[in-house]
């Protein structure tokens, strides 16, 4: 009984034994052909790392404001009796915007005017006959005198007239209209806004350290959102005296023009101030970098280990500088010269052999200017 267990478990582990030894077999040779199956090359675009020599600048964040901008607003009480704008119009200086109610000024005007006549009509005769000694001088200085009352009653009611009549105290761009035909204004009650939108004021503040590089006549570009054109050219015109004494930074303004008038005052903008000195930096676009919270990396196109006269890729990990358009600057990391991977290195990893195709990579400039769609 016990020689019969003894051959059932004999034959047992030779079973076991050759199963086992088969299936090591068949492990050995799936890595064997594991080890034959290299993946093809991955096709890329590559960019060569070239120093060049940027415009230092100085970047803010700005404030548009109007060179000159008011809320024309109604100096004396009266009803509103003509409307002579529409809302968002261009006018000039001078132009009729509304008119109030002079009725009884106009009423009192031909009166007032007959009294002046009259008394220049006195003071003309007085003065003849204070010369032949007919009148004495205290007569003669009551008629001057009331002469030049109703002189000043004229001059009184056509001021008034005059500020009934609003016109435009300056060229601009009108706002909309916060008055109707009828209504009754009081003093101080407004009427319109008035901007003048060209050229156009740029607010900013830069840190107290720059202050020694920064003078009136420096030039700046003006960034927006809304633009969808190249940016807009300005220079500065003027530098605060004074620094803030909470945030420690000085306030400038630029000048820009705005003939489109696209610009409007209460936006902001980005602000580059032109220094007149010029940094070198090694550049590589933008599109080369794997951006990672570790990390930003890059990949080195470099001659492959293993396939003579091949490439592979090797990630090598860098430190950025300012950003300009399709570029961007690398301050450590990278030498002049070298090639990195300028399109499709998300989907590259170390160690991986390339295939260069620069016939479909893309133009960077430093000046982007997509087209408009």
């Amino acid at each position: 009984m016990k020689k019969r267990i003894l051959l059932a478990l004999l034959g047992l582990f030779i079973v076991i034994g050759a199963l086992a030894a088969v299936k090591a077999l068949q492990i050995r040779a799936m890595v064997e052909q594991g080890k034959k199956n290299v993946p093809p090359p991955e096709t890329v675009t590559t960019a060569v790392a070239t120093a060049e020599s940027w415009e230092t600048s100085l970047t803010a964040v700005g404030s548009l404001t109007s060179v000159q901008g008011v809320t024309v607003a109604a100096e004396l009480s009266g009803k509103v009796a003509e409307i002579a704008f529409e809302s968002g119009a261009k006018v000039k200086r001078g132009d009729l915007l509304i008119r109030q109610d002079t009725s009884v000024e106009e009423a009192q005007l031909p009166g007032a005017q007959a009294q002046a006549a009259l008394t220049q009509t006195i003071l003309a005769r007085d003065a003849k006959m204070l010369k032949e000694q007919i009148i004495s001088q205290v007569d003669y200085d009551t008629s001057a005198a009331n002469h030049e009352q109703a002189t000043a009653l004229v001059d009184q009611i056509r001021a008034t007239i005059a500020k009934k009549t609003i016109r435009a105290p300056f060229s601009g761009r009108l706002g909309i209209r916060q008055v109707d035909l009828g209504q009754l204004l009081r003093e101080g009650d407004p009427i319109v806004t008035l901007q003048s939108l060209d050229p156009i004021y740029v607010n900013f503040s830069l840190p107290q350290q720059e202050l020694v590089r920064l003078h009136t006549g420096l030039p700046v570009t003006v960034t927006c959102d809304c633009l969808s054109g190249p940016a807009i050219d300005g220079r500065i015109t003027a530098v605060n005296p004074l620094v803030d004494v909470q945030t420690r930074n000085v306030q400038l303004q630029a000048t820009v023009v705005n003939r489109d008038e696209k610009l409007r005052p209460g936006m902001f903008v980005t602000v580059a101030v032109g220094l007149p000195v010029r940094a070198k930096v090694l550049v590589i676009p933008s599109t080369a970098v794997l951006y990672a919270p570790y990390g930003n990396s890059v990949f080195l196109v470099v001659a492959s280990k293993e396939k003579k006269g091949g490439r592979e890729v090797r990630q090598q990990f860098v430190r950025l500088g300012e950003k300009r358009g399709d570029f961007v600057a690398v301050t450590h990391g990278l030498r002049e010269g070298e090639t990195v991977v300028s399109t499709g290195a998300f989907k590259l990893r170390n160690g991986q052999a390339v295939v260069i195709d620069n016939t479909l990579a893309p133009t960077f400039r430093e000046n982007p200017r997509p087209p408009n769609r």
